[in-house]
């Protein structure tokens, strides 16, 4: 490779169009870590131009990596730019922003000096495209031709004007590109201008000797290291090497970058694969971040992490993903060419996405939306591999059911899921061993033992689902899927579906404030928390107030309702709430309530145990 140094201005002297590969990410620089910290650096050397202080050091902006391409004849020669596509990026907005502040400020010949190094001119086979100096990855093409295309500030904004969505407080923002370009232009009409009663530096001297002065700063005392690399240079090597610089790379833009790096060496048509295997990644969509556990990570993070702990059966921690992935590539070489790898990665990507946003009608979205109340992510591999090996609708309704009742049964008997990463892990590797079928996975869950992976038997989730005060330890959404489930046990197929417009209610049939409109078997008043610390310790109150407490907290007391009852009605004695709950509610579930004439303890162990026999016919073992 060939590495030198050289003036900014002089890396888009040249008739050439440095072009970022489709695979290479999207701009991601920002005012706080990026814009700043480079105007502040053109601002030293501005003012030490205007100082005059012509022994001044040069200031190195960083480096990029150009790889030649091979271009047709008749058009302008082509580099790939392999390292350093954010910063060319943005040089080249900033003197677009340079360029329109010396043109508004009436200097118009240094405004097309700025013009010889954003367009090329001259004769050009394609000139919409070959006319720029640098050329991004396809998403980010109209934003930065609005900017380098426009001319002036009133144009830029012209075509980008702000968005308010309904209710909202404030605009969406405008493009990036766009924003960096408006950062930028309002910058150096501060420092040439000045504002709020400072005055410019140098204001003795006419605007147009000080833009003059400070743009042959550009040409000479702001440089980067250019490396150009040979026929045998390996890109990715000197890629990975300087890839720490600027905004730190996702995990997924190293994995990406790996992956075309060798589909190119191999002769495959990089931008045919991209746009048919991995161009969908690089949608919004994947770099929203989610949070999963007590991390929060990009969702093309976690699909890669997903991806490769489903293949291998492990955990892969998310640091090391990049490593992992590039080590299992070459040391066990999974695919047999690069377009497959790419085609299983694009195929798991839509199934990770048909997991994590489940649309009505997928045969999976029962499974992933109950997974999803119970904040059951760790099962993600799994899911992958039984999506990979294309189980057939029938028994994907069997798989579904095993799942969710033994995790169902574990949630309402409380034993925990700190080892579910362990479990679906294994049960990954056991299976892909196996055969993904429904029973070789019942086989391998009745094997768990010990409260970290048991499988409760109809005993132990009969005892939690009568006793156990399941309010709180099960949240909203997990009671909501429950009694969701019970609720479809009483509808024939004849029975209209019901929607909600929005979540339904948990709510206590016996209200927890129970005291005032409540009174005990006997007749008597409940005592209040205080009471019941100092009352005696065979007081039969105490006793008869306890046991209420804990029996309102479970199943056999709580419902669903589609819209919450206000604060004085959920108080209500029976006989004024009952008609109340009805109102609220057209749920079968809560229907069967309108023949109970009395709400206490005996009623509530009746109930639970009524939606018992319905719960062990949909959660069988």
């Amino acid at each position: 490779m060939d590495v030198h140094k050289s003036s900014l201005l002089a890396v888009f002297d040249a008739k050439q169009r440095l072009e970022v590969p489709l695979f290479q990410r999207q701009y991601v620089w920002s005012e706080e870590h990026q814009w700043l910290p480079l105007w502040e650096d053109i601002q030293r050397k501005f003012t030490e131009a205007l100082d005059g202080r012509k022994d001044a050091p040069v200031h190195f902006l960083g480096a990029m990596v150009l790889d030649q391409k091979q271009t047709p004849t008749g058009h302008v020669v082509v580099r790939q730019v392999i390292d350093g596509q954010q910063r060319l990026t943005t040089l080249q907005i900033f003197l677009a922003a340079y360029r329109d502040f010396c043109r508004s400020e009436g200097c118009e010949e240094l405004a097309k000096e700025c013009d010889k190094f954003l367009f090329n001119t001259g004769m050009m086979a394609d000139a919409d495209v070959d006319r720029f100096k640098v050329w991004p990855t396809q998403l980010d093409r109209k934003q930065f031709t609005d900017v380098i295309g426009s001319g002036s500030r009133e144009d830029v904004l012209k075509r980008n004007p702000l968005h308010k969505r309904p209710y909202a407080r404030q605009p969406d923002p405008r493009p990036r590109m766009v924003e960096a370009y408006l950062f930028f232009y309002e910058q150096l009409k501060g420092f040439f201008l000045g504002g709020d009663g400072d005055l410019p530096l140098a204001e003795t001297f006419p605007l147009s000797a000080r833009v003059d002065e400070c743009f042959q700063t550009l040409r000479s005392g702001l440089m980067v290291v250019v490396i150009d690399l040979q026929k045998d240079d390996d890109p990715q090597v000197i890629f990975e090497t300087l890839n720490a610089r600027g905004e730190p790379l996702l995990p997924a833009d190293l994995l990406r970058n790996y992956i075309f790096f060798r589909a190119g060496r191999e002769g495959l048509d990089v931008e045919a694969v991209y746009k048919q295997y991995w161009a969908g990644f690089d949608e919004e969509f994947w770099r929203e971040e989610v949070k999963q556990g007590r991390l929060t990570r990009p969702r093309s993070d976690l699909f890669m992490q997903h991806f490769l702990a489903s293949h291998q059966g492990r955990d892969i921690p998310i640091k090391h993903l990049y490593v992992e992935y590039r080590h299992w590539i070459e040391a066990q070489k999974p695919f047999p060419t690069i377009q497959e790898e790419l085609a299983t990665l694009s195929k798991q990507g839509a199934d990770f996405r048909r997991i994590i946003d489940p649309q009505a009608g997928d045969k999976i979205a029962d499974l992933c939306r109950f997974m999803d109340a119970f904040d059951i992510r760790t099962a993600y591999p799994f899911l992958l591999a039984l999506l990979s090996a294309n189980v057939d609708d029938e028994e994907w309704g069997r798989i579904s059911a095993i799942l969710e009742s033994y995790l169902l049964r574990r949630a309402v008997c409380d034993l925990g899921t700190k080892n579910y990463n362990r479990i679906f892990l294994s049960l990954t590797r056991n299976l892909r061993r196996d055969g993904f079928t429904s029973t070789a996975l019942r086989s391998a869950l009745l094997d768990q033992t010990g409260d970290s992976g048991l499988w409760p038997d109809d005993a132990a989730f009969k005892e939690s689902w009568l006793t156990k005060p399941l309010y709180g330890s099960l949240n909203s959404p997990k009671l909501v899927h429950i009694f969701g489930r019970i609720n479809q046990t009483f509808m024939s197929s004849k029975s209209e579906a019901l929607s909600f417009a929005q979540q339904p209610t948990v709510e206590h049939i016996m209200p927890q404030d129970w005291i005032a409109h409540w009174p005990l078997p006997d007749g008597t008043k409940g005592l209040s928390f205080f009471d019941l610390y100092s009352a005696q310790a065979n007081d039969p109150r105490a006793e008869a107030t306890r046991k209420r407490g804990t029996a309102l907290q479970t199943l056999g007391n709580l419902t669903i309702l589609s819209s919450s009852l206000n604060s004085a009605q959920k108080n209500y004695g029976w006989p004024e709430k009952k008609p109340e709950m009805m109102k609220h509610s057209l749920l079968p579930l809560n229907q069967q309530l309108f023949e109970v004439e009395h709400w206490d303890e005996v009623t509530i162990k009746v109930r639970a145990e009524s939606l018992f026999g319905r719960a062990i016919e949909i959660w069988r073992q």
